[in-house]
């Protein structure tokens, strides 16, 4: 019986044979602006916290994607390389704040970021860069037009998003001495032309997200827009056999109490 249950707990699995599947999967980067005007309230509760909702909701969908994160202020940093495991991506994206980093908005320093840890991978033929954004680039040593020319000679497509209703946002428009955000009415500004231009010149296009919804439809679009046939292996399981296994245990034990009572009624 302590056999059968060792073999019980080590779960077996019944396992047919390994089958090959062709599925559709990309490299896909994104590219998530941290700066303070990500906490404008235009949005509920914040730009960044929708952002990356549906961002998380977008990557459960692509299962086959390798998909990395980089984000940007005043600078650029990689927060997580390409990966399959969503769910690791899933809670480094939640991670992600405000204040991370020294704040400004240096688009060309996130992408050139992301093209860095694209254009030597090879492994798939499809390489996209989907750029999150509120603001206007004022900061960084690289330019958001040499990042996208960069992005064009490795073949990678950017994928613009400007996120930010149109007029003004209750928005941070300082700190206190505590370093808290203070709030207040602020003009919503988003270089779309810049955001337009740099897309287009890679082969990908550009999208302005005034709320939540909007955000969920632009993702689905770049969704359709963006497979490319890949194979992956995979193992065909048919059952788990464990079961068997405990059965087996619990006759014998039955068993074992049934012959010393029947032989020994006095026994106990």
């Amino acid at each position: 019986a302590l056999v059968f249950l060792i073999l019980a707990l080590a779960r077996p699995q019944y396992i047919l044979r390994e089958e090959k599947v062709n599925a559709e999967g990309i490299d896909i980067f994104m590219v998530m602006d941290l700066s303070s005007s990500m906490l404008s309230q235009d949005f509920e509760p914040n730009r960044l916290e929708v952002s990356k909702d549906v961002a998380m909701e977008f990557i459960q969908e692509r299962r086959y994607d390798r998909i990395g994160i980089v984000a940007f202020a005043g600078e650029g940093f990689t927060q997580c390389p390409l990966t399959v495991d969503h769910t690791i991506l899933n809670l480094l994206m939640n991670e992600l704040q405000c204040g991370f980093l020294e704040d400004g908005t240096a688009i060309g320093m996130g992408l050139a970021t992301a093209v860095n840890r694209l254009k030597d991978d090879s492994l798939t033929k499809s390489k996209v860069i989907i750029l999150i954004t509120d603001g206007v680039n004022n900061a960084g040593d690289i330019s958001p037009e040499l990042a996208a020319e960069l992005a064009k000679t490795y073949g990678i497509k950017i994928y613009s998003r400007g996120v930010g209703t149109r007029g003004e946002a209750y928005s941070p428009i300082g700190r206190n001495y505590r370093g808290d955000y203070i709030f207040g009415m602020a003009p919503v500004n988003i270089d779309e032309e810049l955001l337009s231009r740099i897309s287009t010149q890679t082969g990908g296009k550009y999208y302005r997200a005034t709320n939540k919804e909007r955000l969920k439809e632009i993702y689905n679009e770049i969704d359709q827009l963006e497979k490319t046939k890949v194979e992956v292996r995979t193992y065909k399981r048919y059952s788990e056999e464990y079961a068997w296994f405990v059965w087996m245990a619990v006759i014998l034990l039955f068993l074992q109490f049934a012959i010393r009572y029947s032989l020994n009624p006095l026994a106990a």
